[in-house]
């Protein structure tokens, strides 16, 4: 394990010049400290856990200190943001400190959230509170519990400098991971200011760091964006299955690498609900539950639009025909498994949509649905499920279809068939009331309830002895909190 001082840096995007970022230092926040750190992320760059603790760690992540080999940089892209493109966008409260590789010849990017005002900043003052920086926090080690591609967060810290939002909040910093943090929205940056160049720049970079096997390929560029309609596919089928919503699907917030990225006011589901907006600026209800599958293609029918340059129209457009049947074959699959089946038969996605319409018409907790319905045989855990629907009868027909299913599916050993669904069905997720009481005792300067909580959703499939209260129902209260995008 290495000290902090030991790390290995390799600023390849920086590199890349100033048409593609802007140098920035980091702007510290006053009397920096530790509200939380991931030793998992952690692991990712070789760090012992024990320098989370030491005066040093939260001077460099609250901004104070820097590596001598960090190269900070504030990245330029545009974007569509609720169908609207936006002409310029950029990091306005996040730098790029450097590319740092691993014993395993891993490149992470350490990019500083709430660092201060970048020329992107657009009036913004740069930083990010307390609650929000929980929140991503707490979101990107969950998602990656989860099993779901995600930035990681390696920590959170604290200060005493004020911010202003719809009231006074403290300024925080949250320092997330990832292999790289080039969006949809870098490539429409370059295409739409008819800069040739640099866009190819930026893809020839991308393709050698990102995608290098692709460089093999008759057509690099196309088969780039075949993996990452792949990628995007499968993300948002894990997104879907676990009933996870993000809320701002603009092109700016997606990832070249087809990982969950930049999170503002995500939930997940606590009862089913299709249409479930989380985001309460969304007045549309454009990133609404159901919605993201659809938003999914759109956006990457927007990337698709910046690299004609680089493929043509038809093969695009070829390619964009991929994204659907792709998704339902990754959703499908997950749903299977969550309700425990091996195999598959045709009419298994219409078994799915009666449950979840079910679901629907019955508030029915969509998490704990999945968990329950794994403890016992098939026949048992719908005895007891039953009373959770208001329709008694229409989910008494779905429990005869889904028990004469699993008996065909053929394996009859329940220790097996709990084990297996368990490992598929969490019994711990991040509920937006568990996040907020987490971060009203954080507030008050309490840091155990956020440590606490993230080590509960770092093992979300566990039976944790002393837990059980992470698992149960939230409160009435706790199912319609308003999540907005300040942060």
């Amino acid at each position: 394990m290495k000290a902090l001082d030991e790390l290995t840096f390799d600023n390849r995007f920086a590199r890349l010049g100033d048409a593609l970022s802007t140098h920035v230092l980091p702007e510290p926040i006053g009397d920096p400290r530790l509200v939380v750190a991931s030793p998992a992320a952690m692991a990712l760059l070789d760090l012992d856990p024990s320098v989370a603790e030491t005066p040093v760690f939260a001077e460099l992540f609250g901004g104070h200190k820097l590596w001598a080999e960090a190269e900070p940089r504030a990245m330029v892209y545009s974007g569509h943001q609720f169908g609207s493109y936006n002409p310029q966008l950029g990091d306005g409260r996040g730098l790029l400190l450097g590319e740092v590789y691993n014993e395993a010849g891993e490149h992470w990017d350490l990019h500083l959230k709430g660092a201060g005002q970048t020329p992107y900043s657009r009036m913004g003052d740069g930083r990010a509170v307390l609650r929000s920086s929980i929140r991503e926090f707490l979101v990107s080690e969950a998602l990656h519990a989860l099993g779901i591609p995600t930035t990681r967060a390696l920590c959170v810290i604290g200060s005493d400098t004020p911010v202003w939002r719809e009231k006074q909040e403290r300024a925080a910093m949250v320092l997330r991971l990832a292999p790289s943090h080039v969006r949809f929205g870098h490539f429409e940056y370059f295409y739409y200011t008819k800069r040739p160049e640099q866009q190819k720049v930026l893809g020839e970079h991308v393709l050698a760091m990102h995608f290098p096997e692709c460089l093999e390929a008759p057509a690099p560029y196309l088969a780039m964006f075949r993996e990452i309609v792949e990628r995007n596919a499968e993300l948002i089928a894990k997104w879907q299955a676990y009933g996870f919503c993000h809320g701002v699907m603009n092109t700016d917030n997606m990832s070249i690498l087809g990982i969950t990225f930049d999170f503002g006011p995500f939930a997940f589901l606590d009862d089913f609900d299709a249409h479930f907006i989380c985001n309460h600026s969304d007045d549309q209800g454009r990133y609404s539950f159901s919605n993201q599958v659809p938003i999914g293609q759109w956006n990457l029918s927007a990337l698709a639009q910046a690299l004609t340059p680089f493929i043509s129209v038809d093969a695009l457009r070829e390619t964009l025909g991929l994204y659907f049947p792709l998704y339902q074959a990754h959703y499908l699959d997950l749903m299977r498994r969550r309700l425990g089946l091996t195999t598959g038969e045709d009419d298994d996605q219409k078994l799915v949509e009666k449950l979840l319409q079910l679901m629907q018409n019955s508030s029915v907790d969509y998490s704990l649905f999945f968990r329950r319905l794994g403890e016992e045989t098939a026949e048992l855990a719908v005895a007891r499920l039953r009373d959770d629907f208001v329709d008694i009868k229409g989910f008494d027909a779905w429990a005869e279809l889904y028990c004469a299913r699993v008996a065909r599916d053929g394996n009859r050993d329940q220790d097996q068939r709990r084990t297996r669904m368990h490992a598929v069905n969490p019994l711990y997720i991040l509920r937006n009331y568990l996040a907020q009481n987490a971060i009203d005792a954080a507030e008050s300067g309490d840091y155990a309830e956020v440590r606490r909580l993230h080590a509960v959703l770092s093992k979300p499939f566990e039976k944790q002895p002393g837990m059980e209260h992470y698992a149960e129902r939230p409160p009435e209260w706790g199912k319609h909190l308003e999540i907005s995008c300040s942060s």
